[in-house]
């Protein structure tokens, strides 16, 4: 019963029955409302089919581009280490290694230390916009975090100076990830792909962020809609 009365055929027939009334500019607004929702349900089903890991963890191999940029023994610290799954994966790649994960989100500060526990590998809940860090690594990560801080060049320049890295790694969202994005902006919606969002970035605005916070670009790749970036701490 629900799945005739929900058929994605019947459903498509319905929207465009609905939006070639409107005006082309409403019909566009309310067509990517109408995505958005979808768009988040599409993610939380993702959790559930992975039993509680977003599949993105597999299909994007976004896991690998940090590994391959880390050696052996390197003190590593990530930053907003969420589940943990990308840390356990990263630790079990390295017989020696030191990996701290800080995470503000409590449930998925105790997910972690309940699923991806390493003996390398340690878990803090905090906010890493005001944790003093007291110690040293080599390495941070910022895996999808950058885009959710509002003062980022002054957050970088914070944790350069008190964790003291030799490079960043970061992975964040690219503005030009669809032609969708900049119409949306036209159009005058939210065109982010997450409500927490500060920034969804530009490769130049990208770029001067990082050179204003004393970084340089060593590597940049362009995957599924994301920069990739190693970047070095100018001494």
């Amino acid at each position: 019963m629900l799945s005739s009365i929900f058929n994605p055929k019947l459903i498509g027939k319905i929207l465009k029955g609905v939006v070639f009334t409107m005006k082309p500019a409403d019909a566009l607004r309310y067509l990517f409302a109408v995505d958005k929702e979808l768009y988040s349900l599409e993610g939380r089903a993702s959790v559930r089919y992975g039993d509680g890991i977003h599949s993105k963890h597999r299909h994007i191999k976004y896991h690998e581009f940090f590994i391959e940029n880390l050696k052996e023994g390197q003190r590593v610290l990530d930053i907003g280490s969420g589940n943990g799954v990308m840390d356990k994966k990263i630790a079990e790649s390295f017989g020696k290694m030191s990996l701290v994960g800080i995470e503000l989100d409590k449930k998925k500060f105790e997910w972690a230390k309940e699923n991806s526990a390493h003996m390398n590998l340690t878990f803090i809940n905090a906010d890493a916009l005001t944790y003093d860090f007291a110690e040293r690594f080599d390495v941070v990560i910022m895996s999808n975090v950058l885009e959710h801080i509002e003062k980022r060049v002054e957050f970088l320049k914070r944790i350069m100076e008190r964790c003291q890295p030799s490079y960043f790694l970061i992975r964040v969202p690219m503005f030009e990830r669809d032609w969708r994005v900049p119409l949306q902006q036209e159009l005058g919606l939210d065109y982010f792909l997450d409500p927490t969002h500060f920034i969804e970035y530009r490769r130049d605005e990208l770029e001067n962020e990082l050179r204003e916070a004393g970084l340089e670009i060593e590597k940049l790749k362009t995957n599924w809609g994301e920069y990739w970036v190693k970047a070095i701490c100018r001494k």
